[in-house]
């Protein structure tokens, strides 16, 4: 039985989840809530048009290995060729702004102006994180997540020219690699990111690796 959230910060277990990965229905979005809800296994998606928040922890989860990046060819030539410029943390809110923009290829989000806010504030806490990909001094590209000990959950990313969120993506992965992250969590499998070596694994499995990385004293920036 989906779980009804008050505001006691808990959540039941991810195990108790609905066969499409639901677990809670309700709750804010405050910074205490998300990191225990990060922790958990489980993160918010709102699929409701009401003003409810809806809490997911699938199963099977989607991952990206640190050690099984997969550049193909072409991006490994516009990396070389540099492409693009890519920074850390210099326009979080915009990125956040971009990902959750209506594209031709994305004619919804599901990025409320909640949700967005809600990360932002988890930046300016220190727990959230973007790779920004710049071409000619404009964000082309980029993704942002959330970092907690050795895990970092990747949340959503955009592109306005070809590689430009998979340059991002690559120098992620080689950010969390520098500072000994053992975790990226990409919560669903896409093409996108299929293309770059990500996989599925049982939440059980998931859940024993997020409990080890978030004991980890791992810092992003």
């Amino acid at each position: 039985m989906v779980a009804i959230l008050t505001s006691e910060l808990a959540f039941p277990p991810p195990e108790t989840a609905s066969a499409d990965g639901l677990v809670a229905i309700g709750g804010d979005l405050s910074i205490d809530r998300l990191l225990v809800a990060y922790q958990r296994g489980i993160f918010p998606w709102p699929i409701f048009a009401e003003d409810l928040m809806t809490w997911f922890s699938p199963d099977p989860r989607a991952v990206l290995e640190l050690d099984q990046l997969h550049v193909s060819r072409s991006l490994a030539r516009t990396i070389r060729r540099k492409t693009f410029e890519v920074r850390f943390n210099t326009a979080f809110s915009d990125v956040v702004t971009q990902c959750a923009a209506i594209a031709p290829d994305r004619p919804t989000t599901w990025i409320t102006d909640e949700l967005a806010t809600a990360y932002i504030h988890l930046h300016k806490a220190g727990h959230a994180h973007s790779v920004e990909s710049w071409k000619n001094g404009k964000l082309v590209g980029g993704l942002y997540g959330v970092a907690i000990g050795g895990f970092f959950a990747g949340e959503s990313m955009f592109s306005r020219c070809s590689d430009a969120s998979k340059t991002a993506v690559v120098y992620l992965v080689e950010r969390l690699r520098d500072k000994g992250f053992v975790l990226l969590d990409i919560q669903q499998a896409t093409s996108h990111m299929l293309s770059l070596g990500a996989e599925e694994v049982p939440r059980a499995v998931y859940l024993k690796r997020l409990e080890r990385a978030i004991a980890l004293d791992r810092q992003f920036i």
